[in-house]
């Protein structure tokens, strides 16, 4: 009985609470699919902009699996993870090619398709086809671990079977909604922090409120620290033309696989200096020629899931446009560069990267203007 109310006060405050989102306008699954993985480590505020240009370009699963990868990873620039973008394109060519276009409609097929796990199965199965199986996500971990005082910690895998069987046992006949509501509470009331138990629509049934144990839950243990990388990132311009820069499309496997960037020299972390000699070295032995250093600079930090990055900008030339033996290369202006499909740790430097150049033009212009006669 407990939990027939708990569910029908969720709902109830969901139906009058709930934020007018753009995946929320119907059920389609290829919509719903598209915002869950998108949601992914991102925050909402940040996905709408991109669902809406996304869905702008590729408004159904047959143009998405049609697309170029290249063309999928530009549309997706700036909300990282590019796992899932690779996942999404992948997912969209097995739905098309295996099911004719028509996303399955139960939580077992679901999980079979590429980059859709347990949480992002049951919110499309839910949602679009009203299988009774919940969606439990991090907001989700948050509102039952304080619902129910668990004590158990959310981000040890083996503790996922409890929050799930708690979950399930909340599910009511209008289950896409009820798991939507779980979510937005966990997202607009039962945050994090500065959590509003005076307004939440289930505060006189939360073991977590009623004990005043708010701040206790969601028991978490700590993670393991980023490991933290020192990174120089080379600006390889041509003498003949200072306009163009070299990037490389990265191997598909590994760290930034299949984008576009500008070549990177993993320092020693010991090293409180650039080597220049073994900078060469390594310059030499990935791409068959010997850059010259013109300066450098520090750049801007950036974090991953696993390791932090210390960079370095590091201005280089070669004599000419050289074709460098490597998988896919070319030199480009900053307009063109513009184009490419580059990951966020690269778009972060651009406007470092602008304006030295620009410096420098304009110091060259200025040497050449004294030396004219």
């Amino acid at each position: 009985m407990r939990n027939e109310v708990i569910s029908q006060q969720l709902l109830k405050w969901y139906d009058q609470m709930k934020r007018q989102l753009p995946w929320r306008e119907n059920k389609e699954p290829y919509r719903i699919w598209l915002s869950e993985i998108m949601l992914q480590q991102t925050q909402v505020v940040t996905v709408i902009d991109y669902f809406n240009r996304f869905i702008s370009v590729f408004p159904d699963v047959y143009t998405l699996a049609d697309a170029d990868e290249e063309q999928v990873f530009k549309c997706w620039e700036g909300l990282g993870y590019y796992s899932r973008a690779r996942n999404l394109h992948l997912c969209a060519k097995k739905v098309v090619e295996e099911y004719g276009g028509v996303f399955p409609s139960c939580y077992e097929a679901l999980l079979k398709l590429p980059g859709i796990g347990p949480y992002t199965a049951g919110a499309i199965a839910s949602i679009a086809f009203d299988e009774k199986v919940p969606a439990v996500d991090g907001n989700v971990l948050r509102v039952i671990s304080r619902l129910f005082c668990i004590d158990a910690a959310i981000n040890q895998p083996q503790n996922h079977g409890l929050f799930v069987e708690q979950t399930t046992a909340l599910l009511p006949d209008r289950v896409g909604d009820f798991n939507q509501a779980l979510m937005e509470l966990g997202a607009t009331v039962c945050t994090p922090k500065r959590w509003k138990c005076e307004v939440c629509p289930i505060g006189q049934a939360c073991c977590a409120n009623q004990s005043q144990r708010v701040d206790d839950f969601p028991v978490k243990l700590k993670k393991t620290p980023q490991r933290v990388q020192k990174v120089a990132i080379c600006i390889v311009r041509s003498k003949l033309n200072p306009s163009k820069l070299l990037v490389i499309k990265h191997d598909s496997g590994g760290l930034l696989g299949n984008l576009w960037g500008f070549p990177r020299y993993e320092m020693p972390f010991e090293s409180e200096v650039l080597e220049v000699e073994a900078l060469y070295g390594w310059f030499e032995n990935q791409f068959g020629v010997r850059p010259k250093l013109l300066e450098s600079e520090k750049g801007m930090p950036h974090v991953f899931t696993h390791i932090k990055w210390q960079t370095e900008l590091l201005y280089l030339e070669l004599e000419d446009e050289i074709q460098i033996d490597y998988p896919k290369m070319e030199w480009v202006n900053m307009t063109e560069l513009n184009a490419l499909a580059l990951p966020k740790a690269y778009i972060k430097q651009i406007e470092f990267i602008k304006k030295t150049m620009t410096k420098k033009d304009e110091e060259n212009a200025h040497t050449r203007t004294h030396q004219s006669p």
